[in-house]
């Protein structure tokens, strides 16, 4: 059994979908994540591994904490490929430091010592798990099921349509979310993150309270269908086994979208790459399709 560090400091989505390939290593080896401190909880809870947080941005002095931590490790999987994530287990003199041949920034596979090659036309979690693949033989990850606490307030979240009109980029952020709403009538919830009070309140729709990660799964795992852009909460639902719909316009669902469900995507970066050109009857015709199944 190795003592196996993870690298994937943020952000949501990405940290998602980092989850099944370490799940699969976590069988044999004793690993740690070095992530982000806001995403800390949601690793050790729904990953089930110990965890090294640092704020990158917010407090530099946190890398070299961590760099301190990170001594003594086997080996490193660097999923993020950055410099920043790269040159932490670069700097802790860890022997062997597993990376993707084709980072995301050159310098960063120069800090490795073990690129690995993956398959740039396949979903993302499937990339890293060809990168994990590297250490060894990996185990599948089962369905996540964390026993998640009732929510702090009274809100009725079962049976729910859950809307998430925030995303990363505005040009990942659909426009008729107030007109969905309205469509789907009194079931429809909207769930909202840091900066997206403005986009949740234009829905007019009910609005979910303020919520940490832990709260946010709690809402997500017991909706009926969750519709959202290419978003964090839209592949954590996917993850929690919640159904989903995904809105897709200038990114690719083939690399991007909620895993195991790219059947229920909407996508049109293959021809508009438009947000707008997906239409509210559209989502509608897919929302009463996805309910049924």
């Amino acid at each position: 059994m190795k003592r196996l560090l993870v690298l994937r400091l943020s952000a949501l989505g990405d940290v998602i979908h980092t989850i099944p390939a370490v799940v699969g290593l976590k069988q044999d080896h004793d690993v740690t994540w070095v992530v982000e401190a806001p995403y800390r909880e949601l690793v050790e809870i729904v990953a089930g591994v110990k965890t090294i947080p640092v704020r990158m941005k917010k407090e530099p002095k946190t890398a070299l904490q961590a760099v301190r931590e990170m001594r003594g490790f086997d080996a490193a999987i660097d999923f993020q490929g950055l410099i920043k994530s790269a040159m932490l287990p670069w700097a802790a003199r860890v022997p062997d430091r597993y990376g993707f041949e084709h980072p995301r920034e050159k310098l960063a596979g120069w800090l490795s010592n073990r690129n690995v090659p993956v398959d740039p036309t396949r979903h993302v979690i499937d990339q890293n798990l060809e990168l994990a693949a590297a250490i060894g033989p990996l185990r599948p990850m089962g369905p996540i099921g964390p026993s998640w606490p009732s929510f702090p307030q009274e809100i009725q979240a079962e049976g729910a349509i859950i809307l998430l009109p925030g995303a990363g980029k505005p040009n990942k952020i659909w426009p008729y979310f107030r007109e969905l709403a309205k469509s789907i009538g009194p079931r429809a919830l909207v769930v909202w993150g840091p900066g997206e009070r403005a986009l949740a309140e234009a829905t007019q729709a009910r609005m979910a309270p303020p919520t940490n990660l832990r709260q946010l799964a709690f809402l997500l795992k017991n909706a009926e269908v969750v519709i959202g852009g290419d978003t964090g909460p839209l592949h954590l639902a996917a993850a929690l086994g919640t159904k989903v719909i995904g809105l897709y316009g200038p990114t690719d669902p083939r690399r991007n979208g909620p895993y195991g469900q790219l059947e229920r995507v909407i996508d049109r970066f293959r021809s508009t790459k438009s947000m707008q050109s997906i239409s509210v009857e559209e989502v509608m015709n897919t929302l009463e399709r996805v309910a049924s199944e």
